[in-house]
């Protein structure tokens, strides 16, 4: 499996969702509102598959079959979400100490 073009989007954060992810597979297919959340007990994220209500019960648009291409798609995402994640939390700090003598 090949993944590529991973992409972040952050979010304010609501109920445990931070942001947003798509990705390319096998450069043939785009897979877009891949929600990353922070999981309960602070350790880390999770992501979820985008579904649909339709009256009272959840579908899912797409989701791994197996394993491991969910497996594959997670790191991919994470590892990304981490990069992402840790930028923003530097520019906020950088933005947040300028001028204060720190």
């Amino acid at each position: 499996m090949n993944i590529t073009d991973v992409q972040i989007i952050p979010i304010k954060a609501k109920d445990g969702l931070v942001a947003f992810a798509s990705l390319v597979l096998n450069n043939e297919l785009y897979l877009s509102s891949i929600g990353i959340h922070k999981k309960a007990d602070g350790s880390g994220y999770r992501i979820t598959y985008p579904t649909k209500v339709l009256g009272q019960r959840p579908f899912n648009i797409y989701h791994p079959i197996n394993k491991e291409a969910s497996k594959e798609i997670e790191e991919a995402i994470l590892t990304k979400a981490k990069e992402v994640m840790e930028s923003s939390n530097d520019r906020y700090n950088r933005h947040n100490t300028q001028g204060q003598g720190i």
